[in-house]
Protein backbone atom coordinates (compact mmCIF):
# COMPACT_ATOMS: atom_id res chain seq x y z
CA UNK A 1 0.00 0.00 0.00
CA UNK A 2 1.22 3.35 -0.87
CA UNK A 3 -0.04 6.79 0.49
CA UNK A 4 0.05 9.60 -1.88
CA UNK A 5 -0.23 13.25 -0.71
CA UNK A 6 -2.72 15.72 -1.84
CA UNK A 7 -1.76 19.69 -1.80
CA UNK A 8 -4.87 21.20 -1.29
CA UNK A 9 -5.43 25.21 -0.51
CA UNK A 10 -8.44 25.84 1.50
CA UNK A 11 -9.91 29.51 1.70
CA UNK A 12 -12.62 30.72 3.53
CA UNK A 13 -12.47 28.10 6.46
CA UNK A 14 -13.25 30.56 9.64
CA UNK A 15 -16.34 30.43 8.58
CA UNK A 16 -19.04 28.37 10.78
CA UNK A 17 -19.33 25.74 7.81
CA UNK A 18 -16.16 25.71 6.32
CA UNK A 19 -14.52 25.46 9.71
CA UNK A 20 -16.89 22.84 11.30
CA UNK A 21 -18.31 20.77 8.29
CA UNK A 22 -15.48 21.38 5.92
CA UNK A 23 -11.94 21.05 7.89
CA UNK A 24 -13.06 19.44 11.38
CA UNK A 25 -15.54 17.20 10.69
CA UNK A 26 -13.90 16.24 6.85
CA UNK A 27 -10.39 17.20 5.61
CA UNK A 28 -9.53 16.72 9.27
CA UNK A 29 -11.51 13.47 10.09
CA UNK A 30 -10.03 12.14 7.00
CA UNK A 31 -6.51 12.36 8.11
CA UNK A 32 -7.06 11.23 11.27
CA UNK A 33 -8.92 7.93 9.82
CA UNK A 34 -5.30 7.74 7.55
CA UNK A 35 -6.42 9.19 4.47
CA UNK A 36 -9.03 8.60 1.87
CA UNK A 37 -8.71 5.02 0.17
CA UNK A 38 -8.19 3.89 -3.53
CA UNK A 39 -9.28 1.14 -5.52
CA UNK A 40 -6.33 -0.36 -5.25
CA UNK A 41 -5.91 -0.04 -1.91
CA UNK A 42 -3.68 2.88 -1.63
CA UNK A 43 -4.24 6.15 0.49
CA UNK A 44 -4.23 9.74 -0.45
CA UNK A 45 -3.65 11.73 2.38
CA UNK A 46 -4.74 15.74 1.82
CA UNK A 47 -2.21 17.77 3.01
CA UNK A 48 -3.91 21.35 3.49
CA UNK A 49 -3.04 24.97 3.38
CA UNK A 50 -5.15 27.74 5.63
CA UNK A 51 -5.37 30.96 3.61
CA UNK A 52 -7.43 33.84 4.86
CA UNK A 53 -7.20 37.62 5.48
CA UNK A 54 -6.31 37.26 8.84
CA UNK A 55 -2.97 35.64 9.95
CA UNK A 56 -3.58 35.72 13.95
CA UNK A 57 -6.97 33.52 13.11
CA UNK A 58 -4.99 31.50 10.58
CA UNK A 59 -2.21 30.08 13.06
CA UNK A 60 -4.51 29.71 15.85
CA UNK A 61 -6.88 27.52 13.79
CA UNK A 62 -3.92 25.69 11.96
CA UNK A 63 -2.18 25.06 15.67
CA UNK A 64 -5.70 23.70 16.92
CA UNK A 65 -6.18 20.63 14.27
CA UNK A 66 -2.63 19.80 13.54
CA UNK A 67 -2.05 21.52 9.98
CA UNK A 68 1.33 22.65 9.45
CA UNK A 69 0.86 25.05 6.93
CA UNK A 70 -1.43 28.01 6.57
CA UNK A 71 -0.92 31.74 5.05
CA UNK A 72 -2.51 34.97 3.72
CA UNK A 73 -1.56 35.33 0.33
CA UNK A 74 -3.84 33.49 -2.14
CA UNK A 75 -1.75 34.10 -4.89
CA UNK A 76 1.61 32.69 -3.69
CA UNK A 77 -0.67 29.28 -2.74
CA UNK A 78 -1.96 29.26 -6.26
CA UNK A 79 1.50 29.17 -7.16
CA UNK A 80 3.30 26.58 -5.76
CA UNK A 81 2.62 23.38 -7.75
CA UNK A 82 2.60 20.67 -5.14
CA UNK A 83 -0.50 22.23 -4.16
CA UNK A 84 -3.40 20.87 -6.66
CA UNK A 85 -6.57 21.32 -5.44
CA UNK A 86 -8.61 24.84 -4.58
CA UNK A 87 -11.56 24.83 -1.97
CA UNK A 88 -13.44 27.66 -1.26
CA UNK A 89 -15.93 28.38 1.52
CA UNK A 90 -15.82 32.16 1.96
CA UNK A 91 -18.33 35.10 0.44
CA UNK A 92 -20.90 34.12 -2.64
CA UNK A 93 -20.01 37.53 -4.19
CA UNK A 94 -16.42 36.73 -4.51
CA UNK A 95 -16.58 32.92 -5.29
CA UNK A 96 -16.77 32.93 -9.19
CA UNK A 97 -13.73 35.45 -9.04
CA UNK A 98 -11.63 33.65 -7.18
CA UNK A 99 -12.75 29.53 -8.53
CA UNK A 100 -11.97 31.64 -12.17
CA UNK A 101 -8.53 32.95 -10.62
CA UNK A 102 -7.74 29.04 -9.33
CA UNK A 103 -8.55 27.32 -12.50
CA UNK A 104 -6.34 29.75 -14.41
CA UNK A 105 -3.68 28.58 -12.24
CA UNK A 106 -4.11 25.05 -13.29
CA UNK A 107 -5.89 23.74 -10.04
CA UNK A 108 -9.15 21.23 -9.85
CA UNK A 109 -11.82 23.19 -7.81
CA UNK A 110 -14.03 22.40 -5.50
CA UNK A 111 -16.57 24.72 -3.36
CA UNK A 112 -19.55 25.49 -1.49
CA UNK A 113 -22.81 26.75 -2.76
CA UNK A 114 -24.24 28.69 -3.87
CA UNK A 115 -21.39 29.01 -6.77
CA UNK A 116 -22.45 32.48 -7.80
CA UNK A 117 -24.74 35.04 -6.69
CA UNK A 118 -26.47 35.30 -10.44
CA UNK A 119 -26.66 32.59 -13.39
CA UNK A 120 -24.36 34.92 -15.79
CA UNK A 121 -21.62 34.30 -13.25
CA UNK A 122 -22.49 30.61 -12.31
CA UNK A 123 -22.46 29.95 -15.88
CA UNK A 124 -19.93 31.70 -16.80
CA UNK A 125 -17.61 29.68 -14.37
CA UNK A 126 -19.51 26.12 -15.10
CA UNK A 127 -18.43 26.59 -18.86
CA UNK A 128 -14.55 28.12 -17.85
CA UNK A 129 -14.54 24.88 -15.51
CA UNK A 130 -15.62 22.23 -18.33
CA UNK A 131 -13.18 23.28 -20.68
CA UNK A 132 -10.22 23.73 -18.42
CA UNK A 133 -10.44 19.86 -18.53
CA UNK A 134 -9.70 20.54 -14.40
CA UNK A 135 -12.20 18.92 -12.49
CA UNK A 136 -14.48 20.79 -10.72
CA UNK A 137 -17.72 19.98 -8.00
CA UNK A 138 -19.83 22.04 -6.20
CA UNK A 139 -20.93 20.96 -2.56
CA UNK A 140 -24.39 19.04 -2.66
CA UNK A 141 -24.28 17.93 1.12
CA UNK A 142 -28.50 17.29 1.93
CA UNK A 143 -27.94 14.21 -0.77
CA UNK A 144 -25.94 12.87 1.78
CA UNK A 145 -28.18 12.77 5.37
CA UNK A 146 -28.71 9.77 6.63
CA UNK A 147 -32.48 10.86 6.68
CA UNK A 148 -32.78 11.09 2.62
CA UNK A 149 -30.40 8.17 1.75
CA UNK A 150 -33.44 6.18 3.76
CA UNK A 151 -35.71 7.70 1.49
CA UNK A 152 -33.77 7.51 -1.89
CA UNK A 153 -33.64 3.72 -0.96
CA UNK A 154 -37.27 3.50 -0.44
CA UNK A 155 -37.66 5.38 -4.24
CA UNK A 156 -35.26 3.19 -5.50
CA UNK A 157 -37.14 -0.37 -3.73
CA UNK A 158 -40.35 1.02 -5.51
CA UNK A 159 -42.18 1.30 -2.32
CA UNK A 160 -43.83 5.06 -3.28
CA UNK A 161 -45.84 3.06 -6.36
CA UNK A 162 -46.42 6.39 -8.24
CA UNK A 163 -44.95 9.60 -6.71
CA UNK A 164 -47.48 12.12 -6.30
CA UNK A 165 -46.53 15.05 -3.96
CA UNK A 166 -43.40 16.09 -1.95
CA UNK A 167 -43.56 18.74 1.20
CA UNK A 168 -40.73 20.15 2.11
CA UNK A 169 -40.61 22.25 5.82
CA UNK A 170 -37.61 23.68 6.45
CA UNK A 171 -36.61 26.39 9.22
CA UNK A 172 -36.53 27.17 13.03
CA UNK A 173 -36.40 30.23 14.92
CA UNK A 174 -33.20 32.87 14.57
CA UNK A 175 -33.09 35.09 17.34
CA UNK A 176 -33.41 38.90 16.70
CA UNK A 177 -30.34 39.51 18.37
CA UNK A 178 -32.09 42.37 20.88
CA UNK A 179 -33.50 39.67 23.55
CA UNK A 180 -31.06 36.55 23.01
CA UNK A 181 -27.94 36.02 21.18
CA UNK A 182 -27.94 35.71 17.70
CA UNK A 183 -27.33 31.65 16.06
CA UNK A 184 -26.91 32.84 12.41
CA UNK A 185 -24.56 35.65 10.56
CA UNK A 186 -25.87 38.95 10.37
CA UNK A 187 -24.88 39.27 6.99
CA UNK A 188 -27.51 36.19 6.42
CA UNK A 189 -30.10 39.26 6.29
CA UNK A 190 -28.38 41.44 4.69
CA UNK A 191 -29.29 41.29 0.65
CA UNK A 192 -26.15 43.42 -0.54
CA UNK A 193 -23.68 40.95 1.35
CA UNK A 194 -25.03 38.19 -0.22
CA UNK A 195 -27.70 36.99 2.02
CA UNK A 196 -31.16 35.56 1.83
CA UNK A 197 -33.32 32.22 2.14
CA UNK A 198 -34.18 31.81 -1.36
CA UNK A 199 -30.47 32.58 -2.13
CA UNK A 200 -29.16 30.45 0.46
CA UNK A 201 -32.00 27.53 0.21
CA UNK A 202 -32.98 27.03 -3.01
CA UNK A 203 -29.60 26.00 -4.81
CA UNK A 204 -29.73 22.83 -2.08
CA UNK A 205 -33.40 22.35 -2.90
CA UNK A 206 -32.88 22.14 -6.91
CA UNK A 207 -30.03 19.26 -6.37
CA UNK A 208 -32.54 17.14 -3.35
CA UNK A 209 -35.35 17.50 -5.97
CA UNK A 210 -34.04 16.74 -9.30
CA UNK A 211 -32.59 13.91 -7.86
CA UNK A 212 -34.50 12.29 -5.46
CA UNK A 213 -37.94 13.11 -6.82
CA UNK A 214 -38.29 14.27 -10.43
CA UNK A 215 -36.89 17.32 -12.53
CA UNK A 216 -37.53 20.90 -11.74
CA UNK A 217 -40.65 22.43 -14.73
CA UNK A 218 -41.67 25.30 -13.13
CA UNK A 219 -42.43 27.30 -9.96
CA UNK A 220 -44.68 29.65 -8.42
CA UNK A 221 -42.78 31.19 -5.17
CA UNK A 222 -43.25 34.51 -2.74
CA UNK A 223 -40.73 35.79 -0.16
CA UNK A 224 -40.65 37.49 3.03
CA UNK A 225 -38.93 39.69 4.79
CA UNK A 226 -40.93 39.08 8.19
CA UNK A 227 -38.65 40.26 10.63
CA UNK A 228 -37.56 43.69 9.55
CA UNK A 229 -35.17 44.89 12.33
CA UNK A 230 -32.36 42.34 13.88
CA UNK A 231 -29.29 43.10 15.69
CA UNK A 232 -25.48 42.18 14.82
CA UNK A 233 -22.59 40.94 16.11
CA UNK A 234 -21.65 44.07 18.03
CA UNK A 235 -25.39 44.34 19.46
CA UNK A 236 -25.93 46.88 17.06
CA UNK A 237 -29.15 47.06 15.35
CA UNK A 238 -29.67 47.01 11.19
CA UNK A 239 -32.36 46.78 8.88
CA UNK A 240 -32.82 43.25 6.71
CA UNK A 241 -33.22 43.92 3.47
CA UNK A 242 -32.88 40.21 2.83
CA UNK A 243 -35.70 37.72 2.80
CA UNK A 244 -35.80 35.51 5.93
CA UNK A 245 -38.52 33.06 4.43
CA UNK A 246 -39.87 31.77 1.00
CA UNK A 247 -42.81 29.63 0.12
CA UNK A 248 -42.96 27.83 -3.05
CA UNK A 249 -44.74 25.44 -5.37
CA UNK A 250 -42.91 23.57 -7.75
CA UNK A 251 -43.73 21.11 -10.93
CA UNK A 252 -41.64 18.20 -11.45
CA UNK A 253 -41.18 15.47 -14.07
CA UNK A 254 -40.95 12.42 -11.85
CA UNK A 255 -38.51 9.73 -12.62
CA UNK A 256 -40.77 7.79 -14.44
CA UNK A 257 -42.47 10.58 -16.22
CA UNK A 258 -45.50 11.31 -14.09
CA UNK A 259 -45.63 14.37 -12.82
CA UNK A 260 -45.11 15.16 -8.99
CA UNK A 261 -45.58 18.77 -6.89
CA UNK A 262 -43.45 19.78 -4.33
CA UNK A 263 -44.15 22.22 -1.99
CA UNK A 264 -41.19 24.13 -0.16
CA UNK A 265 -42.06 26.24 2.94
CA UNK A 266 -38.71 27.64 4.39
CA UNK A 267 -38.62 30.18 7.35
CA UNK A 268 -36.22 31.56 9.88
CA UNK A 269 -38.72 32.97 11.42
CA UNK A 270 -40.98 29.82 12.87
CA UNK A 271 -41.21 27.92 15.75
CA UNK A 272 -40.64 23.73 15.03
CA UNK A 273 -42.67 21.25 15.63
CA UNK A 274 -42.29 18.81 13.60
CA UNK A 275 -39.55 15.62 13.50
CA UNK A 276 -36.50 18.06 12.30
CA UNK A 277 -35.55 21.31 11.25
CA UNK A 278 -35.91 20.00 7.88
CA UNK A 279 -38.28 17.49 6.95
CA UNK A 280 -39.29 16.14 3.81
CA UNK A 281 -43.01 14.26 3.14
CA UNK A 282 -43.52 12.20 0.24
CA UNK A 283 -46.83 10.72 -0.63
CA UNK A 284 -47.26 7.76 -2.98
CA UNK A 285 -49.98 6.11 -4.55
CA UNK A 286 -48.10 2.26 -2.46
CA UNK A 287 -47.05 4.45 0.35
CA UNK A 288 -45.77 7.46 2.03
CA UNK A 289 -42.68 8.49 4.31
CA UNK A 290 -40.97 11.15 6.45
CA UNK A 291 -37.24 11.88 6.27
CA UNK A 292 -35.78 14.31 8.35
CA UNK A 293 -31.48 15.12 8.80
CA UNK A 294 -31.36 11.37 10.36
CA UNK A 295 -34.59 9.12 10.26
CA UNK A 296 -36.74 8.36 8.09
CA UNK A 297 -40.40 6.83 8.80
CA UNK A 298 -42.59 5.48 6.52
CA UNK A 299 -46.09 3.95 5.94
CA UNK A 300 -47.22 0.91 3.34
CA UNK A 301 -50.72 1.13 1.38
CA UNK A 302 -51.91 -1.63 3.19
CA UNK A 303 -50.69 -0.70 7.28
CA UNK A 304 -53.07 3.23 6.09
CA UNK A 305 -55.14 3.97 9.08
CA UNK A 306 -58.66 5.05 8.25
CA UNK A 307 -59.16 7.94 10.50
CA UNK A 308 -62.78 9.64 10.74
CA UNK A 309 -63.53 13.44 10.45
CA UNK A 310 -65.30 14.16 13.56
CA UNK A 311 -64.84 17.99 14.90
CA UNK A 312 -67.25 17.10 17.92
CA UNK A 313 -64.65 14.60 19.33
CA UNK A 314 -61.07 14.77 20.46
CA UNK A 315 -59.21 13.11 18.32
CA UNK A 316 -58.49 9.79 19.81
CA UNK A 317 -55.54 8.59 16.83
CA UNK A 318 -51.59 8.96 17.53
CA UNK A 319 -50.92 9.76 14.22
CA UNK A 320 -47.42 10.05 14.80
CA UNK A 321 -47.51 6.45 16.03
CA UNK A 322 -48.55 4.89 13.25
CA UNK A 323 -45.38 5.15 11.25
CA UNK A 324 -42.76 2.42 10.76
CA UNK A 325 -39.19 3.69 11.02
CA UNK A 326 -36.71 2.88 8.17
CA UNK A 327 -33.68 1.03 10.12
CA UNK A 328 -30.00 2.52 10.16
CA UNK A 329 -29.01 -1.01 7.88
CA UNK A 330 -25.63 0.72 7.76
CA UNK A 331 -23.40 3.13 9.49
CA UNK A 332 -23.77 6.74 8.31
CA UNK A 333 -21.15 9.08 8.16
CA UNK A 334 -20.67 12.76 8.01
CA UNK A 335 -22.33 13.72 4.70
CA UNK A 336 -19.54 16.44 4.02
CA UNK A 337 -16.73 13.89 4.67
CA UNK A 338 -18.43 11.49 2.13
CA UNK A 339 -18.29 13.68 -0.41
CA UNK A 340 -15.15 14.83 -0.39
CA UNK A 341 -13.52 11.72 0.06
CA UNK A 342 -15.45 11.18 -3.55
CA UNK A 343 -14.11 14.42 -5.10
CA UNK A 344 -10.42 13.49 -3.65
CA UNK A 345 -10.99 9.64 -5.86
CA UNK A 346 -12.66 12.11 -8.68
CA UNK A 347 -9.21 13.94 -8.48
CA UNK A 348 -6.41 10.74 -7.86
CA UNK A 349 -8.15 8.55 -10.25
CA UNK A 350 -10.66 9.86 -11.79
CA UNK A 351 -13.91 8.44 -10.03
CA UNK A 352 -16.89 9.14 -11.68
CA UNK A 353 -18.33 12.25 -10.07
CA UNK A 354 -21.90 13.66 -10.99
CA UNK A 355 -21.77 16.62 -8.60
CA UNK A 356 -20.32 19.70 -10.97
CA UNK A 357 -20.19 22.93 -11.23
CA UNK A 358 -22.91 22.29 -14.02
CA UNK A 359 -25.20 20.79 -11.02
CA UNK A 360 -24.13 23.85 -8.99
CA UNK A 361 -25.53 26.59 -11.89
CA UNK A 362 -28.82 24.81 -12.14
CA UNK A 363 -29.04 25.77 -8.60
CA UNK A 364 -28.40 29.32 -8.56
CA UNK A 365 -30.89 28.76 -11.92
CA UNK A 366 -33.48 27.81 -9.33
CA UNK A 367 -32.72 30.50 -7.22
CA UNK A 368 -33.26 33.23 -9.82
CA UNK A 369 -36.08 31.52 -11.33
CA UNK A 370 -37.76 31.66 -7.94
CA UNK A 371 -37.28 35.47 -6.96
CA UNK A 372 -38.48 36.24 -10.95
CA UNK A 373 -41.74 34.58 -10.16
CA UNK A 374 -41.76 36.32 -6.90
CA UNK A 375 -41.23 39.84 -8.42
CA UNK A 376 -43.91 39.30 -11.34
CA UNK A 377 -45.94 37.38 -9.25
CA UNK A 378 -46.78 34.31 -11.37
CA UNK A 379 -45.46 30.81 -12.40
CA UNK A 380 -41.77 30.31 -14.62
CA UNK A 381 -40.48 27.71 -16.10
CA UNK A 382 -37.54 26.33 -15.66
CA UNK A 383 -36.02 25.66 -19.01
CA UNK A 384 -33.10 23.30 -19.85
CA UNK A 385 -29.73 24.80 -18.76
CA UNK A 386 -26.79 24.19 -21.40
CA UNK A 387 -23.39 24.16 -20.29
Amino acid sequence: MTTHTLGLIMHGVTGRMGMNQHLIRSIVAIRKQGGVTLSNGDKVMPDPILIGRNAEKMQALAQAHGIARWGTDLDAALANPADTVFFDAGTTQMRPTLLAKAIRAGKHVYCEKPIATNLNEAVEIARLAEASGLKHGAVQDKLFLPGLRKLDMLRRAGFFGRMLSVRLEFGYWVFEGDLQPIQRPSWNYRSEDGGGMILDMMCHWRYVLDNLFGEVKSVSCIGATHIPERWDEAGKPYKATADDAAYATAELIGHNGEPVIAQLNMSWATRVRRDDLVTFHVDGTHGSAVAGLTDCRAQSRVTTPRPVWNPDQKQTMDFFDQWQEVPDSQVFDNGFKIQWEHFIRHVVENEPYRWTLPEGAKGVQLVEVALQSWKERRWVDVPALHI
